[in-house]
């Protein structure tokens, strides 16, 4: 079998339109930062992400991009990039220790040295910085006093715009981390009954996804009766108790890429009320599903859940916009609200995250990975839309 993955060819065609973009604003090379949290686009440009340190990517105007490491993480780099041409940077070191560590086979080299080769042999005037929020202040310091008369731009939003629609390959790998969260939000339902604790549920939602060829779970949301009322809540040695609302979201890495499902249920005997918000947030994606085709306003997607919840009057529970891009990142742009303009494209990949929290009868969201096209949609996740099937026909769900 063919590995899912983006192929050398892929991270080439990025470069090239990113170098468009640099010529537009008239930049001499454009600097991406990245570490093992902020990795999307250092990933997204060279397919490197560290671990524990610090990376990079400089890409000039002309010649090969330059990727750079910290000595602990050079191997992996080596192993994971797009580029082959690889320096090790001493400011780059693990992230989270203020000691100076030792690294004795270490071939060093430094920003100063890398700008000055740079200069010799392309013009070096005008450089963009991506990641700007996402360093240090040490990295930055060390990074503004090696580019001295040289004018220094925040750049972030040209890799915002590179990766707001996506390719075929991207597509694939997004397809294939939803069905990997699929696996792993079926494993968490089995799991599901009266005396688990949330954790219990979460090892099963790791296990099956990363069996089912996970490379990385950015996060396992799980939490239970009045626990769901924190959101975003981590999953602890809570016991599920009957009756208890779960609110539960699993993310699923692959190849870099992420796709996310959550659905909302009850373990044991359910209440009318707890029915009635379940309905709420199912009916809500409907209206969102609906709405989302290329070609149309981003903002009326979101109008619609919103017009929809006020006229239900759970407006005060509703607490933030129902949808956001995902790829590179669990979310990114696009992030629309009511009064968004721009328009859906054919490729733009996205979540919705329909939402209401601290109803008197629970919080939950449905979240689902959908890829615009010009008819409407499709929907990465199959789960999703059969447990929205099956709620609907039977106020029920099973896997």
């Amino acid at each position: 079998m063919t590995k899912i993955e983006i192929p050398s060819s892929e991270f080439t065609a990025r470069v090239n339109r990113l170098r468009k973009l640099m010529s537009e604003r008239q930049l001499d090379a454009c600097f991406v930062y990245g570490d093992e949290y902020r990795r999307e686009n250092l990933r997204y440009i060279s397919n490197y992400w560290p671990l524990f340190e610090r990376g990079a990517a400089i890409i000039p105007s002309q010649g090969e991009p330059i990727v750079l490491a910290a000595p602990e993480g050079e191997m992996v780099c080596r192993e994971m990039s797009a580029w082959p041409d690889i320096r090790v940077i001493p400011d780059f070191a693990c992230v989270t220790v203020p000691d100076e560590i030792d690294y004795p086979q270490a071939n060093y080299t430094n920003f100063q040295s890398i700008f000055q080769g740079l200069k010799e042999r392309h013009s070096l005037k005008r450089i963009g910085i991506v990641g700007l929020d996402a360093m240090s202040t040490n990295v930055w310091t060390a990074i503004e006093n090696s580019l001295e008369n040289i004018e220094i731009v925040n750049a972030n939003d040209l890799l915002f715009s590179l990766r707001m629609v996506k390719t075929e390959h991207e597509i694939h790998c997004l397809r294939e981390a939803a069905r990997m969260a699929d696996e792993g939000y079926k494993a968490l339902l089995k799991e599901a009954a009266i005396g688990k604790t949330e954790l219990e549920l979460a090892a099963a939602a790791h296990q099956a996804a990363m069996r089912a060829g996970a490379e990385f779970i950015p996060f396992c949301i799980v939490s239970s009766g009045k626990r769901v009322d924190t959101i975003i809540g981590r999953a602890t040695q809570k016991v599920i108790e009957n009756g208890d609302m779960v609110m539960a979201a699993l993310a699923v890495q692959y190849e870099g890429y992420v796709a996310t499902i959550g659905f909302p249920f009850v373990v044991g005997e359910i209440s009318e009320g707890q029915k009635a918000l379940i309905d709420l947030l199912i009916e809500a994606e409907e209206i969102a599903l609906s709405r989302l085709r290329a070609g149309t306003k981003q903002g009326w997607l979101v109008a619609g859940v919103k017009e929809y919840f006020n006229a239900k009057a759970v407006s005060q529970y509703d607490l933030y916009p129902p949808l956001h891009g995902c790829g590179v990142a669990e979310a990114e742009s696009p992030y629309p609200n009511e009064q968004s303009t721009d328009t859906f494209a054919v490729g733009m990949t996205v979540n919705t995250d329909i939402s209401l929290f601290g109803h008197p009868d629970g919080s939950n969201r449905i979240e689902e990975g959908l890829i615009v096209t010009e008819e409407g949609y499709e929907a990465m996740s199959p789960l999703v839309r059969e447990l929205c099937r099956q709620w609907k026909e039977t106020g029920k769900i099973s896997v």
